[in-house]
């Protein structure tokens, strides 16, 4: 009866998040099929994009400050000021500047512009982006909800511990536990000895992070923030295992990036290969946290847009009789993004710790 339940309740939960998506998105284009023709892979992409609100249907739109740091200042106002405009067409005035917002990036009008002008490529002519915008966006306030998220978990685990030893955990420990030790078996088989306890709270971290950040993109009910399919976080992540990794670096390590061959030939036989193996050594030294980067990144955002754009089969056609084919195959690509919100936070971490291990890796004799 529990397992039934458990399906039962798996299901509901697909079904809310896929029946939230779609609700969201015909809303939406049923307000803009009056206005004007159905682009599918303009929003498709737009959709994996970062924004300046949190935008639910037409009706239902949360602002966000824009806070930008300007030769004159720094100028703060709400997104709503741009009045959902993201084609540089409302023009908002403040500190004697003239701001639009174009594919949601934030552009200073050149001084006496009333309105911005694209040229062939559709790129500003007189407008520059501006360059120090820290303005909380989508993509930030569910970078903090997630570092809440986190916070909530781990301490609501701790206090468990410091009150009960002597049964099994229960609530959030009793979900966490597995995973912790998990990710910390994980951690022990690639790096080795006991040094990987020294790098345990990053993996867990990294972790925990990616998958909340994985699962709250799915929720409508946050409008699906692409946070973890932003390439600027997955740069961010990337950065933070290449560091340690240099960080803790042990003579071995460049033993292997500077002398890949050892001693197992003269040096009149290495010279013709040290010319081939040392840029593919140097050069993988870098290729490395470029990879976690691209394919966190690229696994992510393509699951959203695979579901927007299945979802705009229907609109495409301007037929409900379509929804018979994108629907469940819109449901079967939502069951999938739910396991891979789990496998990208396991790979992250895992590549992580495989890095890191061989950093830290001692000579054996």
């Amino acid at each position: 009866m529990k397992f039934k339940n458990g399906m039962l309740m798996r299901g509901l939960l697909l079904l809310f998040i896929l029946g939230g998506s779609f609700a969201t998105f015909a809303s939406e284009k049923e307000e803009e099929s009056h206005q004007e023709e159905f682009n599918a892979a303009e929003y498709a992409v737009h959709h994996a994009l970062d924004a300046h609100e949190f935008h639910f249907t037409d009706n239902i739109v949360i602002p966000l400050p824009v806070i930008l740091w300007t030769d004159n200042g720094i100028v703060t106002f709400m997104s709503s000021a741009f009045h959902h405009d993201d084609a540089g067409k409302v023009v908002v005035t403040k500190n004697g500047m003239n701001f639009v917002k174009l594919h949601e990036k934030i552009y200073l009008l050149e001084e006496g512009a009333e309105h911005i002008e694209m040229n062939a490529e559709h790129h500003p002519e007189n407008a520059a982006q501006i360059i120090m915008d820290f303005s909380l966006t989508k993509n930030v306030v569910t970078m903090f909800l997630v570092a809440f998220l986190m916070l909530f978990v781990f301490f609501k685990s701790a206090r468990f511990y410091k009150r009960e030893t002597q049964i099994a955990p229960r609530g959030v420990a009793g979900w966490t536990e597995p995973i912790i030790l998990f990710i910390k078996e994980l951690a022990a088989e690639n790096i080795e000895g006991e040094k990987y306890k020294r790098f345990l709270p990053y993996l867990l971290t990294v972790f925990f992070f990616i998958l909340f950040g994985n699962l709250l993109g799915l929720l409508p009910i946050l409008s699906n923030p692409n946070m973890t399919g932003s390439i600027s976080i997955t740069l961010l992540l990337a950065m933070f295992t290449f560091i340690i990794q240099m960080v803790s670096t042990k003579k071995t390590y460049w033993l292997h990036i500077f002398d890949p061959l050892g001693n197992s030939m003269g040096w009149g036989a290495k010279i013709p290969l040290y010319l081939i193996l040392l840029p593919i050594e140097i050069l993988g030294i870098f290729i490395k946290p470029a990879a976690l980067m691209i394919r966190l990144f690229a696994n992510i955002t393509a699951g959203h847009i695979i579901v927007v754009s299945l979802i705009s089969i229907i609109f495409v056609n301007q037929s409900a009789w379509w929804s018979g084919l994108s629907v469940p195959m819109t449901l079967f690509i939502s069951a999938l993004e739910l396991l891979v919100a789990f496998l990208q936070a396991y790979i992250f971490t895992m590549l992580s710790a495989l890095f890191i291990g061989a950093a830290v890796e001692t000579a054996h004799h």
